[in-house]
C-alpha cells in the first residue's frame, strides 16, 4: 500500500513538473491561466482557515489580497519616489526591495488588516458577520480608488505600474531561463515558484488543522458555546483565525502585482471575493484536497469556457454577448455541481458522519423490566 501511495506521489509530481514545459508548447496562455490559478489556490487555502476550520464567513476577503498587492507595487515600483520628494531623495529610482523582505511585510501587513476586522466582530456570526466583512471589503476598495489626492499614496483608478518582478537567488523570473539549450519562459519560472509557495502553504495548514488550535478552530465551528463551557478562549481563537487567513491573502496579492506588474482596484472587486468563497464551498469546507479541486476549477472554468462561448454567440448571430453567455455557462456549472454533490467536490469524511450504531442483535434491555 505504501509502495502504490509513493508511486502514485511521485507520478503527480512529475506530472506538475513537466506540465508547463508542455503547455508553453502552444503559447504562454495556457501556462498563465494556470499561473493564476495556483495564486487562487493560495487564496482559497487562507479563507478556508477562516471559513473551513473557524466556521466564520468573510465575504471581505479580498481586501487582504488587494494589501498585499498593494504593499509589494510601492515597495517594488518608483511610484513612492515620483509622489514623495524625500523618498526621491534616497531612493532616487524608488524602494525596489527584495522579495525576501516583501513577503513577509505583505504576510504581517496583511494579517494586522485581519486583526483589525475580526476585533469588532467577535460577537457576530452568520449573516450579521458576512455582511460586516463585505462591508470591510468594499471600504478597502474604496480607500485605494480614492487615496490619490491629497496625498498620491494608491495612485487612484489609474493604478500602479512598472512593478519590479520576482527575483529567485539572482534569477529574474519575468525573463525567460535557458537551460542547456532549452528556453524555460517566464511564466513557467512563475509556475515553478508559485507552486512552491502552495505546497508550502498546504503543508502549513496542514499542520494547523492537526495541531490543538486546529481543533479548537473545529470546536467553535461546531458549537461555540459548548466550545467556550469547554474553556476554550473563542475570542483569541477568532481573532487568529481571520489574521492566519489573512496572511496567505497578503502573500497571494504580493505575488499577484509581481506577476502582473500592474494593480489597480478593478482588480479586487466584490465578485472576487465571492468567487474565492465559491472555490472553497464548491471543493468541500474544511477539505484542503477539496479546497484546491475547487480553486483550480473555478479558476479554469472561466477560460475554458471563454472558447465554448464564442461558437454560442455565433449561433445567436451575435445577439448575445459572449461574456454574459460565458457567466451564464459558469452559473450553470456551479449549480449542477452543487446538485449533484452538496458538500462538494471532495468533501471532508469527517463532516456529516453518523454516530456509532448500537448492534443489530445486541441485548436491549428495559430498566422497567429487570
Amino acid at each position: 500500500m505504501k509502495k502504490h501511495r509513493l508511486l502514485s506521489f511521485l507520478l503527480v509530481a512529475l506530472a506538475m513538473l513537466v506540465l508547463p514545459l508542455l503547455l508553453q508548447q502552444g503559447g504562454n496562455a495556457w501556462v498563465r491561466i494556470v499561473d493564476m490559478a495556483l495564486l487562487y489556490v493560495l487564496l482559497a487555502l487562507g479563507l478556508n482557515i477562516v471559513v473551513g476550520y473557524a466556521g466564520l464567513l468573510d465575504l471581505g476577503y479580498v481586501a487582504f489580497f488587494a494589501v498585499g498587492a498593494y504593499l509589494f507595487a510601492l515597495l517594488g515600483s518608483p511610484h513612492l519616489a515620483e509622489s514623495f520628494p524625500a523618498i526621491a531623495q534616497a531612493f532616487p529610482n524608488g524602494l525596489h526591495l527584495p522579495i525576501w523582505i516583501v513577503i513577509p511585510l505583505a504576510a504581517a501587513l496583511a494579517g494586522l488588516f485581519g486583526l483589525m476586522l475580526g476585533a469588532p466582530t467577535l460577537k457576530l456570526r452568520g449573516d450579521y458577520l458576512a455582511i460586516v466583512t463585505l462591508g470591510f471589503g468594499e471600504i478597502i476598495r474604496v480607500f485605494l480608488n480614492n487615496l490619490d489626492r491629497p496625498i498620491n499614496l494608491t495612485n487612484g483608478p489609474k493604478g500602479i505600474s512598472q512593478i519590479d518582478g520576482v527575483t529567485f537567488f539572482g534569477v529574474p523570473l519575468n525573463r525567460p531561463l535557458e537551460v542547456f539549450g532549452f528556453e524555460i519562459a517566464s511564466v513557467s519560472l512563475y509556475y515553478y515558484f508559485f507552486l512552491a509557495l502552495v505546497i508550502v502553504s498546504v503543508v502549513i495548514c496542514h499542520r494547523m488543522e492537526n495541531s490543538r488550535i486546529g481543533r479548537a478552530w473545529m470546536a467553535v465551528r461546531e458549537d461555540e458555546i459548548a466550545a467556550k463551557a469547554m474553556g476554550i478562549n473563542t475570542r483569541n481563537l477568532k481573532l487568529l483565525a481571520f489574521g492566519m487567513g489573512a496572511t496567505f491573502g497578503g502573500v497571494s496579492g504580493a505575488m499577484f502585482a509581481a506577476f502582473q506588474g500592474f494593480v489597480s482596484p478593478e482588480s479586487f472587486s466584490l465578485m472576487e471575493s465571492v468567487m474565492i468563497v465559491a472555490m472553497v464551498v464548491l471543493g468541500g469546507i474544511g477539505h484542503l484536497p477539496g479546497v484546491i479541486v475547487g480553486a483550480l476549477l473555478l479558476a479554469a472554468l472561466p477560460e475554458v469556457l471563454r472558447h465554448v462561448a464564442g461558437p454560442l454567440q455565433a449561433m445567436t448571430g451575435g445577439r448575445m454577448d459572449a461574456a454574459i453567455l460565458r457567466q451564464l455557462l459558469i452559473a450553470l456549472a456551479m449549480i449542477g455541481i452543487m446538485l449533484m454533490r452538496p458538500r462538494g467536490l471532495w468533501p471532508a469524511p469527517e463532516r456529516g458522519k453518523s454516530l456509532s450504531k448500537p448492534a443489530a442483535n445486541g441485548p436491549m434491555k428495559d430498566a422497567g423490566h429487570e
